[in-house]
């Protein structure tokens, strides 16, 4: 059996839960889950970019195609995230695969960091992957399922100007660990990827805060042994790995994708 139709297999019938997903890394996760035969709940705070995802992945629909919902919210708030988990449930009663991806950073000085910042930092990058999780343990299917959680190479490495973000990305590491241990009897395997630089909207933003974009972008390429930076698809293939019956002995732990970024011992 080829390897893709093998996928289609494997997946078919399974229900995954994406967040940020309206774009970037979350989208193409869909996207690929979706092409693995999922049906996929999107999830994210930006409705409109969220509909034209729903939309793009979903052209043309039939009575045997998996299903495509669309669900807004904001996961900096507690009181969205039980509303979501309820909408969640109404849509599909049981899930299989759960990816926490959402995210937002601030690119900051620690003396600019206010308290409101790093609150919101916080409360979407970890408390919301767990609260989320806490809601929606019960949902999954009694065979188990998949738990990725999208960190970073912020939460082992430092970078300027990224301690809110870093300190929410590490934290992430040690709620992937402690949710394992909690959810193994639940055959619920819960794992982390750690993304170094990848060309999304977020990414394209921090360049073009800075005085030479494109000197920037060569820069960056050059410090990966790979030779380039990152794609959405990079993140996505790894989490498909991840969440799969090859993974099926693989928990508690974290994945670094980013072409050799991070094992120069100098710049």
């Amino acid at each position: 059996m080829p390897k893709h139709e093998r996928s289609q297999v494997e997946f078919a019938g399974k229900i995954a839960v994406v967040t940020g997903a309206a774009q970037g890394i979350g989208r193409a996760i869909a996207e690929e889950m979706y092409a693995r035969g999922c049906g996929v709940v999107l999830v994210d705070r930006n409705a409109d970019k969220l509909m034209q995802t729903a939309e793009a992945m979903t052209p043309s629909r039939s009575a045997d195609t998996p299903a495509v919902d669309a669900l807004v919210a904001d996961l900096a708030e507690p009181s969205q995230i039980e509303r979501l988990a309820g909408e969640i449930a109404k849509l599909a009663p049981t899930i299989d695969i759960l990816v926490n991806n959402a995210a937002i950073e601030f690119d900051l000085p620690f003396k600019e960091v206010t308290y409101d910042i790093f609150d919101r930092v916080i409360a979407v990058n970890l408390r919301a992957p767990f609260l989320l999780t806490r809601e929606l343990a019960a949902a999954f299917a009694p065979a188990g399922g998949a738990i990725v959680n999208i960190s970073s190479i912020h939460a082992d490495h430092a970078f300027a100007n990224a301690i809110p973000y870093a300190c929410s990305k590490a934290g992430l590491i040690a709620l992937t660990r402690n949710l394992a241990l909690e959810l193994a009897p639940r055959k619920i395997r819960v794992n982390a990827v750690c993304p170094g630089y990848i060309d999304t909207a977020m990414w394209d933003e921090w360049l073009l805060s800075s005085p030479d974009p494109e000197a920037l972008a060569r820069q960056t390429a050059e410090l990966h042994p790979l030779g380039r930076r990152g794609v959405p698809r990079d993140v996505a293939d790894a989490v498909a790995y991840l969440v799969s019956p090859q993974a099926c002995w693989i928990t508690g732990t974290h994945l670094v994708i980013d072409g050799g970024l991070t094992i120069r011992a100098h710049p």
